[in-house]
């Protein structure tokens, strides 16, 4: 997975912490099932998986027509949910915590989905915080009329990360 020269081009906003956007799609809001999860850091890293468990017949009909079409796009990354757990649980863990890594979400069920896959709390020096109101929507909306992928995790976090300010 290559990080969008837009993104990249960027890099961590201060010397004492690093950002990664995190976006998750899932089921439907009355059945939260997570389907696919995704991180993108100001420093380039990225990581993204797809849940093999999750329950279609819960999915809302905008998740069927919109959101489960744009799965497969990154052959390998589909796996049963102990085993994306398993390698989410291992790239966070990889991550430096020097500058200080902090999650970054704009909808609270992102996280909340996030701590349902680890079943645990985030890696010790990991940090968390709702940015909702420090994305600009008309960044957001360049990103995505230039790179589409609305509604895709990776494309999504890559879209925050491009438009936090």
């Amino acid at each position: 997975m290559t990080v969008p020269a837009m993104v990249r081009s960027r890099g961590p906003r201060s010397p004492w912490k690093t950002r990664y956007f995190l976006d998750t799609e899932f089921t439907d809001f009355n059945a939260f099932q997570l389907i696919s999860v995704a991180i993108v850091g100001e420093d380039g890293r990225e990581f993204y998986g797809e849940s093999l468990d999750f329950e279609r017949p819960l999915c809302s009909d905008f998740v069927r027509e919109i959101v489960l079409p744009q799965l497969g796009q990154f052959p390998g990354r589909a796996m049963p949910s102990a085993q994306l757990r398993d390698e989410l649980q291992a790239w966070l863990l990889a991550v430096p915590v020097k500058p200080k890594p902090v999650l970054c979400y704009d909808f609270q069920g992102d996280f909340e989905l996030l701590g349902h896959l680890l079943d645990r709390a985030l890696p010790r020096g990991w940090k968390n915080e709702n940015v909702a109101q420090r994305i600009d929507a008309r960044r957001l909306t360049e990103y995505i009329e230039e790179h589409g992928g609305e509604h895709h995790a990776l494309h999504d976090a890559r879209a925050n990360a491009f438009a936090f300010r």
